[in-house]
């Protein structure tokens, strides 16, 4: 899915100038664009359109964008998603990483840092997509224990349940069990992820906690996804 214009991206954001602003540096990109002023027309939007990305402000009217991100998960609409948040809103961030975004961008941001962040996440979902959608010839299946994780059909299971993470969990764990019993710190991690320099390394440390409480029985006495403290996150070897 190559072109930008292939791409549409989600605007939703109540200050008309920062919604009106970004969707002209996404359309001088290339972008099909979609805006909203809530969450509410955001998901109308999502149910009427094929949607690739959305980028969603916390605090709005109506429907606020957590509220918003908790519902287009339960939709199983697994395209990324970008918070935005004020400086302000530190709480908020990290309940919207806990609800299934991908990221978030601190209010003011420059056109140029949001673009790269959009970018990145568009790539990797791009690949994701791809991934779910070719048939596997050869399946690259790791197992450690009960956890299995399929490379080629984009499934984890836990003693044979399936377990739904999102395309960054998944890349995250996908890293972790194919280098059993090494540790990765949040940088690498990160940097590996993104393709890019670390920077938000504590959305690692959320999206690590998400990940343990879908695949472990007790997150709090975890047999899989361990912390080594001060260091960063491995997959235990069994």
């Amino acid at each position: 899915m190559e072109p930008n214009q292939n791409y549409h991206i989600l605007v939703v954001e109540d200050d008309k100038e920062i919604r009106e602003g970004i969707e002209i540096y996404l359309r001088n990109q290339g972008y099909q664009t979609h805006t909203a002023a809530n969450g509410r027309e955001g998901l109308e939007i999502i149910e009427n359109n094929e949607i690739h990305l959305a980028i969603v402000d916390i605090m709005m009217p109506v429907m606020d964008g957590v509220t918003m991100l908790m519902k287009l998960r339960a939709m199983n609409r697994e395209f990324p998603v970008v918070m935005l948040s004020a400086k302000s809103e530190e709480v908020d961030k990290i309940m919207g990483l806990n609800m299934g975004a991908d990221d978030y961008v601190t209010k003011p941001f420059t056109p140029l840092e949001l673009l790269a962040r959009v970018n990145s996440h568009l790539r990797r979902y791009s690949k994701y997509l791809s991934a779910t959608s070719e048939p596997a010839e050869n399946e690259h299946i790791y197992t450690i224990g009960g956890l299995e994780l399929n490379e080629d059909t984009v499934e984890v299971t836990v003693d044979g349940e399936p377990v739904k993470l999102t395309p960054l969990e998944f890349k995250i764990l996908h890293l972790l069990i194919r280098n059993p019993g090494r540790v990765f710190s949040a940088d690498e991690i990160y940097e590996r992820i993104w393709n890019e320099r670390a920077v938000n390394t504590d959305t690692i440390m959320v999206h690590v906690r998400n990940i343990r409480e879908k695949i472990e029985i007790d997150p709090r006495k975890p047999k899989y996804l361990k912390v080594v403290w001060g260091v960063g996150y491995k997959i235990e070897k069994q």
